[in-house]
């Protein structure tokens, strides 16, 4: 299966200097990396940005210094996290869209850079897509944009397909967008819904258990919750016979079926550049 790429790259990158490496030489200029789930499933993109870094002359300990904290799944440690990278004095804030939020209300001046938002306008962590404005830029991966591409895909698959199975942690604000949006469109093309409202990790078996004989297929919204239960969601997938449809690839690499949207790791690689454009500002200055 083909993938591609839909990257919707944000202007005013350039806006704000490294201030640690103008007012204070001895100190490297720092890095906040906040991860929303644990290292482990963040790892691969964790490594993409670190080498673009490194491409772009950024060694790590040596050039730069990178903080990492990882929420682990927990949308209330956002808030910490962001609010201890304001008292560290970090240079530069890395993170997912919705952890980014939380980066945003902890400060108007430490630049931000997110990677993975769904919807950054209507996150209000810019005022447009052309004109991010204050401290905060970065990239999109206009998951909602390309759910209808994922339905078309998906009836490829299973020509025959009548009746969809949409799961989506609710208590995620992005993938309950996601998961209204495929059902207007399954609405427009006739297909019956059974909507699979999760939460908490422990809810994946019996939104499966409740599923059974409802569905053909399986959409599957991206957020932390599903990336952390990967391997969970596939296996009880297959058990369930349930041809599954996701966003990001990493889900076919442990074991769905299909994926459609932004290559995550490319995402990351291009936070390095944001990053090194806010750097050499400040070099400039």
């Amino acid at each position: 299966m083909m993938r591609r790429t839909f990257i919707t790259l944000l202007g005013g990158a350039a806006a704000w200097p490294f201030t640690a490496r103008a007012q204070q030489p001895t100190k490297l200029p720092t890095i906040g990396y906040l991860g929303t789930a644990a290292a482990s499933a963040w790892a691969p993109w964790t490594a993409a940005f670190v080498q673009r870094l490194r491409e772009l002359g950024w060694i790590e300990g040596r050039t730069v210094a990178i903080q990492y904290r990882w929420a682990e799944g927990r949308a209330e440690r956002h808030a910490e996290i962001a609010a201890e990278f304001v008292r560290l004095k970090v240079d530069v804030i890395v993170s997912g869209g919705n952890a980014a939020v939380a980066a945003k209300q902890a400060s108007t001046v430490v630049p931000i850079v997110f990677v993975l938002a769904v919807d950054p306008v209507g996150m209000g962590l810019i005022a447009s897509l052309a004109r991010p404005g204050g401290n905060v830029t970065g990239l999109s991966n206009q998951q909602t944009d390309t759910a209808g591409k994922r339905l078309e895909l998906l009836r490829e698959v299973v020509p025959d397909l009548r009746r969809l199975a949409i799961m989506a942690n609710v208590g995620f604000p992005e993938a309950a967008l996601e998961m209204r949006e495929v059902q207007a469109i399954s609405k427009t093309l006739g297909l019956d819904v059974a909507t699979s409202e999760i939460r908490r990790t422990e809810d994946i078996s019996p939104a499966f258990a409740a599923l059974k004989g409802q569905a053909e297929a399986l959409y599957v919204t991206a957020d932390t919750l599903v990336n952390n239960n990967r391997i969970r969601i596939n296996t009880l997938a297959l058990g369930a016979r349930l041809p599954t449809m996701y966003g990001f690839r990493d889900m076919v690499e442990a074991g769905g079926l299909m994926s459609y949207g932004a290559n995550y790791s490319d995402l990351f690689r291009r936070a390095g550049d944001f990053v090194d454009k806010i750097s050499a500002r400040g070099e400039a200055g």
